[in-house]
C-alpha cells in the first residue's frame, strides 16, 4: 500500500506565478464553421498563432518560445451550450466597439451591446454573444479596476 502525504501549510507561490489561466478547451458542432468564425477575432484578442488541426484546432498567445495560453476548439456532435460565458479583456471602449464589428461581421449571434453595464461594476464596457454554435462570449473593458478584498 502507497502512502500519501498531504501538507497542511499554505504553499506561497505568488513569485512564481505568470499566468492565470493556461487554456480554454471549447465544444463546437461544427469544426469548419468555427475555425471561420473564431479566425475573424481571436487574433485581434491576442490570440495570434493559429495552429489548425483535423479533431483539435488552436489559437495561441505567444510563439513557439514562450509558454502560452490557448483557446482551442475540438468537434462534439452532441454538444450543447449551456450558461457559461468566455469573457475576453480589452483595453478599451474603443477596442470593444472595433471587435463588436468583427464578431458582427463573422457571423456572431444573439449580439447585445456595445454597452455600459453600470450594475456589474463602475466603468465595465462590453459586447456579448454567442458564437454559430450557441456558446456564450464576450469582449469586455473594466476602466475601473475590480480590487479582490
Amino acid at each position: 500500500m502507497e502512502t500519501i502525504e498531504l501538507r497542511r501549510e499554505r504553499i506561497e507561490n505568488h513569485k512564481m506565478k505568470t499566468r492565470c489561466f493556461d487554456h480554454i478547451d471549447l465544444r463546437v458542432i461544427d469544426m469548419e464553421m468555427a475555425r471561420n468564425f473564431y479566425r475573424r477575432f481571436l487574433p485581434q484578442l491576442g490570440f495570434g498563432h493559429e495552429s489548425p488541426g483535423d479533431d483539435f484546432h488552436t489559437f495561441y498567445s505567444a510563439g513557439k518560445d514562450k509558454p502560452a495560453e490557448f483557446f482551442g476548439f475540438t468537434e462534439g456532435k452532441n454538444h450543447r451550450p449551456n450558461g457559461t460565458r468566455i469573457a475576453f479583456w480589452a483595453d478599451t471602449r474603443e477596442e470593444v466597439n472595433r471587435l463588436a464589428e468583427l464578431v458582427r461581421d463573422a457571423g456572431g449571434k444573439a449580439l447585445e451591446g456595445p454597452e455600459l453595464c453600470v450594475d456589474y461594476s463602475p466603468g465595465y464596457y462590453a459586447f456579448f454573444f454567442e458564437d454559430p454554435d450557441g456558446n456564450k462570449l464576450e469582449i469586455c473593458c473594466r476602466e475601473s479596476p475590480v480590487i479582490a478584498q
